[in-house]
């Protein structure tokens, strides 16, 4: 067998492993395969192992795992005139991988385009205290219609979130200040209603005390003792009238004789 044969046997056993290489195609669990058979499309294959015909079937790979896409913050007006800050993330898949080929060119950047703009026109028509306060209601609005239009093209859109929602300096010294007299409001309604049970709790006990005279003593005795605790150089209290009374009656009682 002459060199010039025996080249050309192995240049036709590496042409025939090359053919043979881009027939057999391969795929994970998450991926499928659209096929386009001359042009047209011939249907998805996968997961696993296939084998297509080279020169005639274009195999294009297709992700079907979710995938979590930041949309980037967006200048809004609210529907009360607040100029608004906004950013989101959307969580989709693929569930036709045929039609995310065939019907859109590029699915994931036309999902971004259709997040963003969805983003600005619900919230244009949202006030911000419905911004701040009833975020889930929004969120499930937005999940709704951004899947509505993305379901064409072969896309599940799962989960929209509002992420941040930055408001002007104004706004903010605003909420300081009407949350600082909020707190304000619920110190001092605590402070009065503390007051008005310390009052019915007097009320009781000077009731305890007019009916028993000598409890009073006690009181004024134990609040002498609380006096004496304090180290002080000098006191000075009162002598209750019981004390004395005997002896002012006594001696009213000897002028008379």
């Amino acid at each position: 067998m002459s060199v010039g044969a025996l080249v050309g046997i192995v240049l036709g056993v590496l042409i025939f492993l090359i053919i043979l290489l881009s027939a057999v195609k391969i795929l994970r669990e998450y991926e499928r395969g659209v096929i386009f058979r001359f042009g047209r499309l011939g249907g998805t294959k996968g997961p696993g192992i296939f084998v297509i015909i080279p020169f005639v079937d274009k195999m294009i790979k297709v992700d079907l795992r979710t995938v979590t896409m930041d949309v980037p913050p967006q200048d809004i007006i609210t529907r009360d005139n607040v100029p608004v800050k906004v950013n989101a993330v959307v969580y989709f898949r693929v569930m036709d991988p045929a039609k995310s080929v065939v019907r859109i060119e590029r699915y994931i950047v036309a999902t971004s385009q259709i997040a963003q703009t969805t983003l600005r026109s619900i919230l244009g028509q949202a006030e911000l205290d419905d911004l701040l306060s009833r975020r889930d209601k929004i969120n499930q609005e937005l999940q709704k219609i951004i899947d509505e239009q993305t379901d064409p093209w072969g896309i599940k859109v799962s989960i929209v979130e509002i992420k941040d929602v930055e408001l002007p300096q104004t706004i903010q010294r605003a909420f300081a200040r009407q949350a600082e007299a909020e707190r304000e409001r619920r110190a001092k309604i605590i402070n009065a209603e503390g007051e008005f049970q310390a009052s019915e709790k007097l009320s009781d006990a000077a009731k305890v005390l007019s009916q028993y005279p000598v409890s009073v003593q006690l009181r004024f005795l134990q609040t002498l003792k609380e006096i004496a605790s304090e180290q002080n150089s000098t006191i000075i209290f009162p002598v209750p009238i019981d004390l004395i009374e005997a002896f002012i009656s006594r001696i009213g009682k000897n002028k008379e004789q």
